[in-house]
């Protein structure tokens, strides 16, 4: 029998393109209308004036990048339609097409559509082109706030462009404008579109000589037959009809279950800027609520406390109708988090503080508390992140991101994923790949065929709706899934709540599987590095914040001062919007990496400001010289988290010329550095141990191309090793005062290093200037180091992480980059080397030979690239690194780390007490102290276990404390037996917050 399944796909195929689709607008009535072009940034609907529009043609040229015209659309409906829209059969909508261009919805032009008085009606995407238009109405009269946001990467392609910097992105106009039209909409044919298309996306799934794929054809070619081209909305009920068996035909007991939720995934700044995100969260949402106006099984998830803010500030409208849909329970907030965050590189305070914000928002103003972390596209996730989720009060966790490795194929999608602490998370991967999905045949066909867990869970969850810039559901999507909850072919689709989801998939998989350590992506290594000054802002940020609250504290427990409350609010808000995972990274437009540097230094400004104020109060009239110590680990006989008298450091530092190099010495220390500039000798006088093996170096610059095969600010290939570029050359070497200065040229740009002995004597301090003139280059600073190490200890958040050094596995050649916060440590037993920085995340750690035998290890800092895509401008002109290079164990390197990034203030006053201390434990530290969020004036400790390993100690409160209660972060009492709070019993790397009701 001749096989002519082809020839009928293509009919089939025809069919839906020339004669379906076409005829689901049946009549059609172009509108004249007028615009008016805001001469700057966007103006709200108040301040658009009456007059100065004029008019506008489709094809006309309209919007130059980053505009905003307004559109204003008046048109009478045509009669007879009006009879057909109330009779049923019908819908009356405005088409609009800005001038929409191809690629996906989110990344060019859009709109947001207002009623003449100012109401939100929807918003307008390239797939999402109409405002319905009452059935009852005579005539239209809306308004639309079009932005011409330039379309500068939505299809990957590196494209270097100065439309990412508003400065440089010029005045001429992007787009052509389409026309606006009145369309009669025939729901006949609208229903038959989605029935043939439900349809015929399942013949590009099932298996080519499947029953089930060849009954389909058969049902489509009767179809075809009962469509009469020359009258499709006469036929469509027939060409139904003959759909209706293959539609009507159940899935199988055993088929793959799928939880559709709704979802937008929007980008809080990216290939455009912030105010671009709050305007298209307001069409996105309008969107969903048009659709759940609509659709009553429609549910729909949106993350991010950050972006509802931004709805009650400026569409409070909106926002009230958000509201209602939170409290019907259609529409769920997840994530629990102030903005879907970057794990890797914010502190622990910090990620600790995108739960207290994003929590305490839902629950103040929703009335809900989120019992899922949703962080579908962050580069990574760090394994402090299950202890920080359960201590906020969260369950279950959510990416997808992981499916991106370039190496390694994670091998559960459905499993418990265990911190670093020991606790452990429910974790869902949807095997779907896609946090876009539009439930079509092929994706859903995806998440049943890569689910890990098929055969003990058959259940997955679907995100589904435009993403990244925004749009969110369609209704032809809503419609392919309700046209798929029993579909044999198919799996089942039920719309579904994420929480619903979890409670079944924790109900269907009782025993899952456990995944040890940090979640590493093995993508984006380049994010750690990426647009250096948003990172030291941050790094500077989280440490002043931390400094403004301790000393208010201490001013308002101690001397009855006002607690800034709501400038601090206002402070951790900004940086923790800037922790948003396109901001922190570095893979965000130009446009965006000057407003961060712009907001971190409006934060610096005035936290440095409550700094001061606080600190004239606890100094009071005193006249002894006085250092105020932030930090909570003692440093050398340094009292920690109070204000001490200065000494002597009696470090017997000095600086001296010898056999054509340079040796800086101190009790502790003999450091020996070459003409080049180079650490040729580090000696630890004490342990009498050298720390830079034969023929080994530090301090050594290395410059190496920086190419990567996809995405210029995202990645660092592993290739970079093989095409390192000419060494650094050292123009110029000499001592000041006390330190060796040394003048460098690495490619087209200059390096000053000065490098001196600490002030406490026992660490080497390197502060490097660099004047960056790269393009697409990585500069590293590297440390060869006469330790044999097994792992590497990097700070993360409340503690640290042993990786493996070696590459004896492709999971361990993999992590060729890795991530560390303050300080990374290498050792042997009895003996470890530390490297602390102020500002670098980004680090790669590996084993070498070791010249006379054995090995050593070498430690790089990735101090700075030169991406071109998405800011070709990335990270030009100066940037100032500290370094410090000391010997001990991970507690020293973690009072290096608080030293450079807490340097202490020095003022006369008057001696201050530690508003809290911890006895007996030295690996207990406090991370923060600070008033409760709630304004009653209990003050709030948080601490942690730092050195991996069991601890008992005491904290001691320097006040009155009528009560003391062990809370979770949002600061609620957790349930404990009659002990006493605040005697510490904790295990490795535990997290305790504890609250102190003041007598």
């Amino acid at each position: 029998m001749h096989d002519d399944s082809a020839l009928i796909a293509s009919r089939i195929a025809r069919t839906y393109r020339d004669r379906i689709a076409p005829a689901i607008r049946a009549e059609q009535v172009l509108i004249e209308l007028d615009a008016w072009e805001a001469p700057d940034e966007p103006v709200p609907f108040g301040a658009v004036p009456r007059d100065g529009f004029r008019p506008i043609a489709s094809g006309d040229a309209w919007g130059r990048p980053w505009g905003t015209t307004w559109f204003r659309v008046r048109a009478e409906v045509p009669s007879g339609w009006r009879e057909r829209a109330e009779a049923g059969t019908h819908d009356i909508e405005l088409v609009v097409d800005l001038g929409f261009i191809a690629g996906q919805p989110g990344f060019q032009c859009e709109g947001l559509v207002y009623t003449p008085e100012g109401s939100v009606l929807k918003g307008l995407e390239p797939r999402n082109d109409w405002v319905a238009v009452d059935a009852a109405a005579a005539h239209v009269d809306v308004l639309i706030e079009a932005a011409s946001n330039p379309d500068v990467g939505s299809d990957w392609e590196f494209r270097p462009t100065a439309l990412g910097d508003k400065a440089t992105a010029g005045s001429d106009p992007l787009y052509r404008f389409g026309g606006v039209r009145l369309v009669l909409r025939d729901r006949e044919v609208a229903a038959l579109e989605r029935d043939w298309s439900t349809l015929e996306g399942l013949l590009a799934v099932l298996p080519e000589r499947s029953t089930r794929r060849a009954g389909l054809l058969r049902a489509l070619e009767r179809a075809s037959d009962a469509l009469d081209p020359d009258d499709v909305p006469g036929t469509a009920a027939p060409a139904r009809e003959a759909l209706s068996p293959a539609l009507a035909a159940a899935s199988p007991a055993s088929t793959h279950r799928v939880a559709a939720v709704g979802h937008a995934h929007i980008d809080s700044a990216w290939l455009w800027p912030v105010r671009e995100t709050i305007r298209k969260c307001a069409r996105t949402f309008s969107n969903v609520l048009d659709l759940m106006d609509r659709y009553p099984d429609f549910v729909f998830a949106a993350s991010s406390a950050q972006q509802y803010a931004w709805m009650k500030e400026h569409y409070p409208e909106l926002f009230a109708r958000i509201r209602e849909r939170v409290a019907e329970g259609r529409w769920a907030p997840v994530g629990g988090m102030w903005v879907e965050s970057d794990t890797n590189m914010p502190g622990g305070e910090a990620l600790a503080r995108q739960f207290v914000a994003g929590k305490g928002f839902f629950l103040r103003e929703l009335g809900v508390e989120t019992t899922e972390v949703w962080l579908p596209d962050s580069f990574g996730y760090s394994g402090a992140l299950p202890q920080i989720v359960a201590a906020s009060g969260s369950e279950n966790f959510l990416t997808q991101k992981i499916s991106w490795n370039e190496t390694n194929v994670m091998p559960h999608h459905t499993f418990l994923w265990e911190g670093v602490d020991g606790t452990r998370v429910f974790t869902h991967f949807p095997p779907v790949d896609t946090y876009n999905s539009d439930l079509g045949a092929v994706d859903l066909a995806r998440a049943e065929r890569q689910n890990a867990e098929r055969g003990i869970s058959d259940l997955s969850l679907v995100p589904f709706g435009y993403g990244d810039g925004g749009g969110g559901p369609t209704r032809e999507m809503i419609e392919t899934g309700l046209r798929k909850r029993d579909l044999e072919g198919s799996p089942r689709v039920d719309f579904l709540r994420p929480d619903a989801f979890f409670a079944q998939a924790r109900a269907g998989h009782p025993s899952p599987a456990t995944w040890s350590g940090e979640l590493y992506l093995e993508f984006h290594r380049g994010t750690y590095t990426s647009q250096a000054r948003t990172k030291a802002g941050n790094r500077r940020s989280e440490h002043l914040l931390r400094e403004a609250e301790l000393w208010a504290t201490v001013a308002t427990v101690r001397h009855g001062a006002p607690y800034p409350a709501d400038a601090l609010r206002r402070a951790w808000e900004t940086v923790l919007l800037q922790q948003f995972h396109d901001i922190l990274p570095g893979s965000s437009i130009a446009w965006v990496h000057q407003q961060a540097e712009e907001n971190y230094a409006r934060v610096a400004d005035d936290l440095e400001a409550l700094i001061a104020g606080a600190l004239d109060v606890l100094a009071g009239d005193g006249d002894q010289e006085v250092v105020f110590n932030a930090a909570p680990i003692a440093l050398h006989g340094a009292s920690a988290l109070a204000a001490a008298p200065t000494r002597a450091d009696g470090a017997g530092s000095s600086v001296r010329e010898a056999d054509g190099g340079y040796v800086l010495e101190s009790d502790a220390l003999r450091v020996v550095i070459d003409a080049d500039g180079e650490i040729v000798s580090f000696v630890d006088r004490r342990a009498g141990r050298e720390v830079v093996p034969p023929e080994g170096r530090g301090n050594v610059l290395q410059l190496f191309r920086d190419t990567p095969n996809q995405w210029d600010a995202w990645d660092i290939d592993h290739h970079f090793n093989r095409t390192p570029l000419a060494p650094a050359r050292t123009a110029a070497i000499r001592i000041e005062g006390n330190a060796v200065v040394v003048e460098r040229e690495v490619g087209r740009s200059s390096v000053v290093q000065r490098l001196r002995i600490a002030p406490h004597g026992s660490a080497l301090d390197i502060e490097t200037t660099v004047d960056w003139h790269e393009r697409q280059k990585l500069l590293k600073l590297a440390f060869d180091v006469d330790v044999l190490a097994d792992t590497a200890a990097s700070e993360i958040q409340f503690g640290h992480i042993r990786r493996p050094i070696h590459a004896n596995t492709s999971w361990d050649a993999a992590r060729f980059e890795t991530v560390a916060h303050r300080w990374l440590h290498v050792d042997e037993p009895g003996f470890g080397v530390t490297i602390a920085n102020d500002r670098v995340y980004g680090h790669d750690v590996t084993r070498r030979a070791r010249a006379g035998g054995g090995g050593a290890t070498r430690v790089r800092e990735s101090l700075l690239r030169a991406p071109v895509f998405p800011d070709p401008e990335a990270d030009q002109g100066v940037h100032v690194f500290r370094h410090a290079v000391s010997t001990g164990g991970v507690l020293d390197a973690a009072a290096e780390g608080y030293r450079l990034n807490l340097p202490p203030r020095i003022r006369r006053g008057r001696p201050v007490e530690p508003i809290v201390r911890i006895d007996g434990a030295p690996s207990i530290l406090v991370e923060a102290v600070k008033l409760a969020e709630d304004g009653s004036g209990d003050v709030v400790v948080r601490l942690y276990e730092a050195r991996g390993a069991r601890a008992s100690g005491r904290l001691v409160p320097g006040f009155a404390v009528a009560d003391a209660r062990r809370t979770d972060l949002l600061e609620r009492a957790l349930e404990s037996g009659s002990g006493d709070p605040l005697a510490l019993e904790l295990r490795p790397f535990e997290l305790v917050t504890l609250r102190l009701r003041r007598a």
